[in-house]
């Protein structure tokens, strides 16, 4: 029997979602935990999969719109089912009425409608009459990209304005109008010298904000100015930890990186300094018991830092294995929304670039995050006289609200 497929709620604080791409087209048929869309929230990308075998009878939108959580997206049947008259099975379903427009799927009124002038519209511009309507993520892209939403033309269901008209206006004011040849002027009686005016050499591509991207960047802009950082830095003799990483791989089953090591001592330094694991909260400084480590993982639409829980009971083997899965599935754009949620610090390593010391901001609501630099050959002191060692720098920058200077010292 024909049912609703409703937009899922991948994410705990996501009011809405983009839906990405269907993986299974119209008409065509399922089985349970095959993967039917891909759903894209402000922190990762979603494969949802089929609860049971079944038919895709009927999509009701296409990918690239923003859709409320909640809000139907597709008609879904049983095994062999056939859509029909789809004008009645949606009817029947709630989605339109008999003899109506179809109903606004998705709640996308705008949070004031815009009213029209009745005076005669400019020249060459279309006359629009009533109201305007768009979807909220239109509506945002529009103002980021400058464009009045009033003068764009929407294609969406009802006429709504939807992100591929924004976008579409976007590409549209890039491409330059092509200009008509200058009418040759007689020449001038006298020849006078001119200086000629410098060829616009600025040539640039535009790349368009991903939503992860403008995720990222709201955070880390929210961070630093409300989150009042101070930084803690340090110089490690590693020596002896490169020696132990060394027979660790002897017998791990898993090969073990220096940062797996440090993953592994922040954990141990939370235990024996437990005011050190908490976040900042309106009304409490919040205290974990276990130790939740996020990693920071470069991807080529930007970073993310899933969560390490319970760390402080796991091997350094175990932490390498679950650090490398997280990494495949980073990259593969398959992380859930729950993997990024949680923990109090998070750990980010550019030794691999060579860089020696950087300071990172602060992933909210965390307290902390731990900068790693490269491990490196210096000349140290020990007993009196100089000898090389190997030494690795790091910076712990710290939310002084939740954490004071002398908890972060130790």
């Amino acid at each position: 029997m024909a049912e609703l497929f409703r937009m899922p709620a991948v994410a705990a604080d996501a009011a809405t979602a983009v839906l990405s791409a269907w993986q299974v087209a119209e008409g065509a048929s399922f089985t349970k935990d095959d993967a039917l869309v891909s759903i894209e929230t402000d922190k990762a990308e979603v494969d949802v999969a089929a609860e049971q075998d079944g038919v895709l009878l009927k999509t009701l939108y296409e990918a690239g719109v923003e859709i409320e959580v909640g809000d139907p997206i597709a008609v879904l049947g049983a095994v062999g089912e056939q859509a029909g008259d789809l004008d009645a099975l949606l009817a029947g379903l709630g989605v339109v009425a008999p003899g109506e427009a179809p109903k606004a799927v998705r709640r996308d009124v705008p949070e004031e409608p815009v009213a029209q002038p009745a005076a005669a519209p400019a020249s060459g511009a279309p006359e629009r009459g009533g109201r305007v309507f768009s979807s909220p993520l239109a509506r945002r892209l529009a103002r980021e990209a400058g464009l009045d939403i009033e003068a764009l033309t929407g294609t969406g269901p009802g006429g709504r304005i939807v992100r591929r008209d924004v976008d579409a206006a976007v590409a549209a004011r890039r491409t330059p109008e092509p200009q008509p040849a200058p009418t040759p002027a007689a020449p001038p009686a006298a020849a006078v010298p001119r200086t000629a005016a410098p060829a616009d050499t600025g040539a640039h591509e535009d790349i368009p904000h991903s939503r992860m991207r403008r995720a990222i960047a709201r955070r880390l802009t929210e961070s630093k100015q409300h989150t009042p950082h101070f930084y803690l830095r340090a110089t490690c003799a590693v020596d002896e930890l490169l020696a132990l990483r060394q027979r660790i791989n002897a017998v791990s089953p898993v090969k073990v990186s220096v940062n797996d090591l440090l993953i592994k001592a922040v954990a141990t330094a939370h235990t024996q300094v437990p005011e050190m694991n908490a976040v900042w909260q309106p009304d409490a400084v919040r205290r974990f018991s276990a130790v939740d480590v996020s990693v920071a993982i470069a991807t080529g639409t930007g970073l993310v830092t899933p969560v390490l829980r319970g760390i402080e009971n796991l091997s350094v083997s175990a932490i390498a294995a679950r650090t490398r899965a997280y990494a495949e599935q980073a990259r593969a754009g398959t992380l859930h929304p729950a993997d990024l949620e949680g923990g109090s610090i998070t750990v980010s390593n550019l030794g691999m670039y060579g860089v020696e010391e950087f300071a990172a901001i602060i992933n909210p609501p965390q307290a902390a995050i731990l900068a790693v630099g490269a491990a490196r050959d210096e000349a140290v002191v020990r007993d009196g006289a100089v000898t090389v060692a190997k030494v690795l720098g790091v910076v712990l920058s710290v939310d002084h609200r939740p954490v004071d200077g002398a908890v972060a010292a130790r």
